[in-house]
């Protein structure tokens, strides 16, 4: 098996993220630092509770959503700014039910750096959304930093609330999605935290 990592990097500049000395081996001790890390920064998972009043929380999460088998589908042709479609699926529609994990592959973790990163992503149209529930899927990652636009409230609410009402685990921010191949074995636990909103993940594939 071939490891793929799909995380971005935490590091000094990135956004939500923090890093500082707390105590080093030249002051006569170790090297430890203290972290500042905003729930939903980097490559994160979201809890119903993020934009769901009293629905579940990070730590509540059922693993095995987190954990096996999922179909990568090639959407590295949509425009920035486009809403997704179930048409845009293509072929991969037939094969994604009950229980399924989706990665929604767009290239746009190559912009993770760039100015439009958080404002022209090609993001899920809030009638992919109510397929991907009608269809009771279990997880959606995506390569951009949300599943809905950060501009427009409205949107952002009602997709986010029809994934997580329908206990659909969210993936955003993930990287490398071109070098897989269309079906992997995915890996991204959450950290567990007590009442959590969302969580940074390490995300991997695993490939023959």
């Amino acid at each position: 098996m071939q490891i793929v990592d799909l995380t971005l990097t935490f590091k000094r500049g990135m956004r939500g993220f923090d890093i500082r000395p707390h105590s080093s081996l030249a002051e006569g001790k170790y090297n430890t630092t203290d972290l500042s890390i905003y729930s939903h920064a980097g490559t994160h998972m979201d809890a119903p509770l993020h934009f769901v009043a009293g629905g579940g929380t990070i730590d509540n999460l059922p693993p095995q959503k987190c954990i096996g088998e999922a179909l990568v589908v090639d959407l590295s042709f949509k425009e920035p700014s486009s809403l997704i479609s179930a048409a845009d699926l293509g072929p991969a529609a037939e094969k994604i039910g009950r229980g399924s994990r989706v990665l929604l592959r767009t290239d746009w973790d190559q912009h993770a750096e760039l100015d439009d990163y958080r404002s022209s992503f090609p993001r899920i149209s809030p009638a992919l959304a109510e397929w991907f529930a009608e269809r009771e899927v279990w997880l959606v990652g995506v390569e951009s930093p949300s599943v809905a636009s950060l501009q427009d409230m409205e949107e952002l609410t009602q997709v986010h609330r029809t994934l997580l009402e329908n206990d659909i685990v969210i993936v955003e921010s993930l990287a490398n999605l071109r070098l897989l191949p269309p079906k992997v074995y995915f890996i991204a636990l959450p950290l567990k935290i007590a009442g959590g909103d969302g969580s940074p993940v390490r995300a991997v594939a695993l490939v023959d």
